[in-house]
């Protein structure tokens, strides 16, 4: 059995020697089927504990209903249309609310990384905004914009804007001087040093203040939805709570949940294609 000290101690040839002389004793597709195999082996006994602790009475059946309960439960509400209206609504406003928090916050922490005036101009009022919890102001958001999909949207916005902000700019700040000068050496200009050297090595730590928001885009999303909406998943878990629609409920988390790793893995596909070029 491995653990983590002798994984990142071992002893291992380069990539590219791994790959021409074929030092690794499994291949890389038989070590990722043995991976993807634990992993579907840990997600059967999670739902083979969901399944039995409540017909063994470990747990309440009634406030943990077993898993085939809620799949069932989540199949009708496909079958009607009622599921993917509430997941329709919610990740209309994720997605949007995720989109402009990328658009705005990757060139704002670029220009405060890369220009003095720039960060001395907006860091104090960031470091403001930043320590302040999103929900926190949910209230302001529903008084400017109201109960419907633009105060959603904004808060959206507001929660995955900063982890992709500082992301940016801890990856802009921090990269290798040594590329820098070899740039200017070079002769590039600013702009096409950022463009060609600093940006393309600060997207792996972009990328993780992007992953970051992804999560944040549907978690904020789903608490703004059980203070005032009238669809989406969290509006439907409120709902099913109150009315003591216990597998409807859990249907619904499990959605969010489905929703929530679908969302990571698609972004770490994304980070893989952008920074395609470290493995070179």
């Amino acid at each position: 059995m491995s653990d983590l000290l002798t994984e990142r101690t071992a002893a291992r040839p380069h990539p590219r020697q791994e790959e021409a002389a074929k030092a690794r004793a499994a291949s890389p597709g038989r070590d990722l089927a043995v991976a993807v195999a634990r992993g579907a082996a840990g997600l059967v006994a999670l739902a083979l504990v969901w399944e039995f602790a409540p017909r063994l009475g470990l747990v309440d059946a009634y406030s943990i209903p077993p898993l085939h309960v809620v799949l069932q439960e989540w199949w009708s509400m496909v079958l009607d249309g009622e599921l993917w209206r509430h997941v329709s609504a919610s990740l209309q406003c994720s997605v949007i609310g995720f989109a402009l928090a990328i658009v705005i916050a990757i060139p704002l922490g670029a220009a405060i990384a890369w220009y003095r005036p720039v960060r001395e101009f907006f860091t104090p009022s960031l470091e403001l905004f930043r320590n302040t919890a999103a929900l926190a102001i949910l209230p302001v958001f529903i008084l400017l914009l109201g109960l419907g999909e633009t105060s959603k949207i904004a808060i959206v916005l507001y929660a995955c804007f900063f982890p992709i902000l500082l992301s940016t700019i801890a990856g802009v700040s921090s990269v290798d001087p040594q590329l820098l000068r070899s740039a200017r050496v070079l002769g590039l200009s600013p702009v096409a040093t950022f463009r060609k050297v600093a940006f393309p090595a600060a997207v792996p730590t972009i990328f993780t203040g992007i992953r970051i928001s992804g999560a944040a885009a549907i978690l904020v999303l789903i608490a703004a939805e059980m203070i005032g909406a009238d669809a989406g998943l969290g509006f439907l878990i409120n709902y099913a709570q109150f009315n003591f629609l216990i597998p409807k409920m859990y249907a619904a988390i499990l959605t969010t949940s489905l929703i929530g790793v679908a969302v990571n893995y698609g972004l770490v596909a994304l980070e893989r294609r952008f920074s395609q070029w470290r493995a070179l």
